[in-house]
């Protein structure tokens, strides 16, 4: 007879989760429902991702890391996972516009993070059942401080979450289970067997989190589309991280301040190649000086160098990338245009 366990927030912690249903002894035809959360701040978001796709019996909830992705908010941890997945990152956010926000068997409710507990099922926001800062903001409107939402919950069906962590054991209070024991934290990985909510547990021996977090610095930072960037978000990118310590991390900086400032400085460099390809262009083209310049994709800094209206804050408003700065200058014919230098 098949069985239905629900995993707390396995957040990349693969090889546990693996040891957990070899230790459980479940089977292919058990089914096996996840809070969500399986990605982010462990080591192996992508494997889990693959092993959820490919399971017939198997539910993924919506949980807040998953719908960071799906929105395009991205945090340190899910910046990285951006990188784990490479080229199949696409195909994983396609997977997560199939997750639902909830699931309900015959003895449990299961969701994420939230419960308004004199709602029904039906009647919740998404933001609340996956546990977003608006949906937490929205909740501390609702129950004063230091209250939350389990110490008022009175529904008949007990509900399952996770998406705090609630300690090395379970939370059980008023027929809500809360089972994110902190699995990337050291923690523990926690599933509830049903219909009778035995508990299985496993112990993790490290703190991924931690480990990952130092590890893929200069990845995730490589991984930015620097040149594309607005110039003063690469200052700010800069400035963000200027608190770092890990030596790898300073030298990437120092570069990037190098090369963003040759970036700058190549714009009064343009400025004076612009003011005299205008005059050469008008002692070429005399008569028809108009209809030749609009050929070319920098006209308008031609038009105003020709009216004397051309300035270096023309140029830094309409060249407001690095992309743009190094376009120009190539088609400019500059030598030397700054590159940036990768690790």
């Amino acid at each position: 007879m098949s069985k239905t366990y629900v995993i707390g927030d396995i957040h990349g912690c693969y090889e546990e989760f693996i040891q957990l249903t070899k230790q459980i002894g479940i089977t292919d035809d058990d089914l096996i429902i996840s809070v969500g959360d399986i990605v982010d701040r462990g080591a192996k978001s992508v494997e889990l991702y693959e092993y959820f796709k490919n399971r017939k019996n198997s539910v993924v909830l919506m949980g807040n890391h998953e719908r960071k992705h799906l929105k395009g908010v991205l945090s340190y941890s899910q910046e990285i996972v951006k990188v784990q997945f490479q080229d199949k990152y696409n195909e994983f956010l396609e997977w997560l516009k199939t997750l639902p926000y909830f699931y309900e068997t015959e003895s449990a409710i299961i969701v994420h993070a939230f419960f308004e507990h004199d709602k029904k099922l039906y009647e919740q926001k998404e933001e609340v059942l996956a546990g977003t800062n608006s949906g937490s903001r929205y909740l501390e409107n609702k129950y004063e401080e230091g209250k939350y939402w389990s110490d008022f919950y009175q529904g008949e069906k007990p509900i399952i979450y996770g998406h705090h962590v609630v300690g090395e054991k379970p939370k059980i209070k008023n027929r809500t289970y809360g089972i994110d024991t902190g699995a990337c934290h050291a923690g523990m990985l926690t599933a509830i067997e049903l219909p009778n909510f035995t508990i299985h547990k496993i112990k993790v021996e490290k703190d991924y989190w931690k480990e990952e977090q130092s590890k893929w610095q200069i990845p995730v930072l490589e991984s930015k589309d620097w040149e594309n960037m607005k110039i003063f978000q690469v200052h700010k990118q800069i400035e963000k991280l200027e608190y770092k310590e890990e030596q790898e991390v300073k030298d990437f900086l120092k570069n990037q301040k190098i090369w963003i400032s040759e970036i700058e400085n190549l714009i009064g460099a343009l400025k004076n190649k612009l003011e005299d390809l205008t005059l050469e262009l008008k002692n070429r083209f005399t008569d028809n000086f108009n209809q030749e310049v609009s050929k070319l994709d920098f006209r308008t800094f031609i038009f105003k160098a020709k009216s004397n209206n051309l300035t270096i804050e023309d140029l830094r408003k309409n060249l407001d990338t690095p992309q743009k700065v190094m376009d120009l200058a190539e088609n400019l014919n500059i030598d030397k245009i700054p590159k940036r230098k990768k690790q």
